[in-house]
């Protein structure tokens, strides 16, 4: 795929003359898709628990794991902060089961608020999505809940509150689902989690936000550029960078001063599990003196794509396939379009590490957004006749900070009907310069161009992603951008199945 040119598109600029509507026309002009009349299949419906007999299978196992979401002094090499973690540890403990397992976590709050955990990515039952409001009650303080669901699926995915900002301090994991079948021609794995950190350093996420709501625009950091401020930067690739401007971004929970080492031996084939946890983040991921080959996307393979560099939004989660040379290498995750970045070390032999400074020319070389994959055949959405199509428009305003879905927040929403069985298409289309990672909870899409299975894509500035969707998960579904700040701001809709 070719390297992209550098563009000059810029958020302030379109988003100007728009703040006292919110939002924007693209194409031919906002469509606002209508609820479809019936009732509505509830997260305690029959049809979900039917949903969830028909994923298990006889035999099936379960793998039990504890939760506990509490304030937390943490080390991030030589920065200590006050946080929230899952069990003292930024990121929380690594969950594994193997696909067609009953996972049940039981989470236990000890946080002086109430929180939920959401399975992101995962093709679970609705009644534990973990969407407060949605599926089930929040878990208040000092309650307990627990999470039982089969992991129908096998892939990289990760668990994280779904209640406020609570994402932006230290409550994060990843859950890995193995699959039985997979050859494993690989020597080593390793899961590197990418994160953007604020919490602790002076300010706190809400403090973010009621900044971002005052109208400043200043995010984080006084960098902002008026009203239409926030982070500041730009990305060649995705536009506005952000809103917020991190003091350090972590990978593994460590700084760059004090970075994580990922040790093996020159020849060594590796499998990487990236996962982007960051909330206002983009990040281009490269490895010093090495390639990357993509197998897969959001859990699912595709086809292979040997590349210098991969940029991972919001909720995205890649699996790269590497050889090892023979020396120290930086692995290095850029806050796209922003200043700063992560990193880890990678060390097969003795020898000097690299620093965070260090040049690492595949930054610049050919890089890769999730729309250039394409699924393998086993896993491409099969072609079939589209039932229901809607738009969904992305729009924003700096100004007010109020970001939103068909010219709605999320309070004011009008849901997404759909019909079980039906193919579903949504026309993901983003009115505004600056990138959404869109996230669907409970399904994976099939991209039209490109085919790739996803649940989280990149929209970029002024585009549009057509996808495409099988309903067969019966309940009430968020879709919002992964933007923390942008969702907890408005921009989440429903994907309301109806009888």
């Amino acid at each position: 795929m070719a390297r992209r040119s550098a563009s000059t598109i810029s958020r302030r600029t379109l988003l100007a003359g728009s703040a006292a509507t919110g939002v924007l026309a693209l194409g031919s002009g906002l469509v606002v898709a209508s609820q479809r009349p019936g009732q509505p299949v509830t997260a305690t419906s029959a049809a979900v628990r039917r949903a969830e007999v028909a994923r298990q299978g006889a035999g099936q196992k379960t793998v039990a794991a504890h939760l506990s979401p509490r304030p937390a002094t943490v080390d991030l090499g030589g920065l200590t902060v006050q946080t929230w973690a899952y069990d003292d540890g930024v990121p929380g403990p690594l969950l594994r089961a193997t696909a067609g397992d009953l996972l049940s976590v039981g989470v236990a709050n000890s946080l002086g608020e109430s929180t939920s955990v959401h399975w992101h990515g995962v093709a679970l039952r609705n009644d534990m999505d973990g969407v407060p409001g949605t599926t089930q009650a929040p878990i208040a303080a000092g309650g307990e809940f627990t999470y039982a669901f089969t992991v129908p699926d096998p892939g990289t995915y990760f668990y994280h509150p779904h209640s406020g900002l609570q994402l932006d301090r230290g409550l994060y994991g990843v859950l890995v689902v193995d699959d039985p079948h997979e050859p494993g021609d690989y020597d080593l794995e390793w899961v590197v989690v990418l994160d953007d950190w604020v919490d602790g350093t002076g300010r706190t996420p809400d403090d973010v936000l009621a900044t971002l709501e005052q109208g400043s625009g200043q995010g984080m950091g006084g960098m902002g550029g008026g009203m239409m401020g926030g982070a500041g930067g730009q990305s060649d690739l995705l536009g506005d960078a952000g809103d917020v401007d991190y003091p350090h971004y972590l990978v593994n929970g460590r700084v760059p001063a004090a970075p994580v080492t990922l040790r093996g031996k020159p020849g060594q084939k590796v499998r990487i599990r990236l996962v982007n946890a960051g909330s206002d983040t983009a990040f281009r991921v490269a490895l010093g003196g090495h390639r990357l080959t993509v197998t897969h996307s959001d859990g699912y393979p595709v086809q292979p794509s040997t590349v210098d560099a991969v940029v991972l939004g919001m909720g995205e989660r890649y699996d790269v396939l590497v050889t090892l040379g023979d020396g120290a290498f930086p692995l290095v995750a850029q806050a796209e379009g922003k200043q700063g970045r992560g990193l880890a070390l990678v060390r097969t032999a003795s020898g000097q590490a690299p620093s965070a400074t260090t040049a690492v020319a595949e930054l610049g070389g050919t890089t890769l957004l999730g729309t250039d994959l394409r699924a393998t055949s086993e896993v491409r959405l099969a072609s079939r006749t589209v039932d229901t199509s809607h738009d969904l428009v992305f729009g924003g305003s700096m100004g007010t900070y109020r970001w939103t879905i068909n010219g709605r927040t999320f309070e004011d929403a009008e849901p997404l009907g759909v019909r079980a069985g039906e193919r579903v298409r949504l026309r993901l289309r983003n009115a505004t310069m600056m990138f959404h990672p869109i996230h669907l909870h409970g399904h994976t899409f099939g991209l039209v161009r490109g085919g790739a299975r996803k649940d989280t894509v990149i929209v970029p500035p002024m585009r549009q992603v057509d996808v495409e969707l099988q309903a067969d998960n019966p309940g009430q579904w968020v879709t919002h951008c992964h933007n923390a700040y942008h969702m907890a701001a408005g921009m989440m809709t429903t994907l309301s199945y109806q009888a």
